[in-house]
């Protein structure tokens, strides 16, 4: 059955409360690879609660609406939708510990047709429940590959940032570990595409992958290192398309090219498969 258009562009998402505590945020650099180097003194400042700060991307996962898209009143075919496209633009240092308010809203559906799936566009701001300052803004683009020609008007297809017509700049390459999916999940991520081989399968997939914004934490690990110094005070805003899965355990390299003034575009391969999982990416520092 077609999905409803109004119904989910107008779907109640529950505002989200939580608590963040200084294992939350050690947790979460963890499941995306932070430690693996015992001597990295830098890795040590994510990790290490005497002297811990918040890995920027760790907005990703503050105020998470949880899979509500599983909600059978979404209409939506949940086990054939995959994570298209993440933004996230910093707006405020984001606290190791305290209580946060996260937003969700829908902005836009896309019909591509039947059988060529659509877009959801949403976003979701995070706020500090104490103050009200705004934290974060994360923009995100579902693909419901199920769910195309359920007609009715649709929204602008929102263009990707292009990518340079030359060699990158620089590379910097990471590895993830064979159980890292199941400890990114223990943020609150908990589709069983990550961890169900009969889910993966179902999905298309010859076994579980690694969540993408796992995969964007990794691709925001190298270009902290490498272009902000692990300055956390830098990153202002992180765009990214998915473009094929990571298996847990495989390297990613990711490939950066200098724009001038603060921006570089990149994308990330598995060189082991010579596999582009994620492209059209564009990070901007604060001066």
């Amino acid at each position: 059955m077609p999905i409803d258009p109004e119904r989910l562009r107008n779907f109640p998402i529950p505002e989200t409360r939580q608590r963040v505590t200084k294992r939350d945020t050690i947790l979460y650099a963890l499941s995306i690879g932070l430690g693996q180097d015992p001597l990295d003194e830098h890795q040590l400042d994510f990790v290490y609660e005497t002297r811990l700060r918040a890995f920027p991307s760790i907005a990703a996962v503050l105020g998470y609406p949880g899979f509500w898209l599983k909600n059978l009143d979404t209409g939506v075919d949940w086990k054939r939708l995959v994570h298209g496209e993440q933004a996230i633009t910093w707006h405020a240092p984001l606290p190791v510990e305290g209580e946060v308010i996260g937003r969700t809203r829908v902005t836009g559906l896309v019909d591509r047709g039947a059988g060529k799936g659509a877009l959801l566009y949403s976003a979701r701001e995070v706020v500090d429940a104490a103050t009200g300052t705004l934290l974060a803004t994360l923009e995100q683009t579902t693909v419901l590959r199920g769910d195309g020609g359920f007609g009715g008007p649709s929204d602008p297809v929102r263009p990707p940032h292009p990518m340079p017509d030359r060699d990158p700049d620089d590379a910097v390459e990471l590895a993830t570990r064979p159980e890292q999916a199941l400890l990114y999940r223990l943020n609150g991520d908990d589709n069983p595409l990550h961890v169900d081989p009969a889910v993966a399968r179902a999905a298309g997939f010859g076994r579980p992958i690694l969540h993408g914004l796992c995969t964007l934490g990794v691709v925001m690990h190298a270009l902290l290192r490498r272009v902000c110094g692990y300055d956390t005070t830098k990153p202002r805003r992180l765009a990214l398309r998915f473009s094929a899965p990571v298996l847990p355990g495989e390297t990613i390299r990711t490939e950066l090219w200098d724009e001038g003034g603060g921006a570089f575009s990149f994308r990330a391969r598995v060189p082991d498969r010579n596999a582009v999982v994620v492209t059209n990416g564009l990070f901007r520092m604060n001066p």
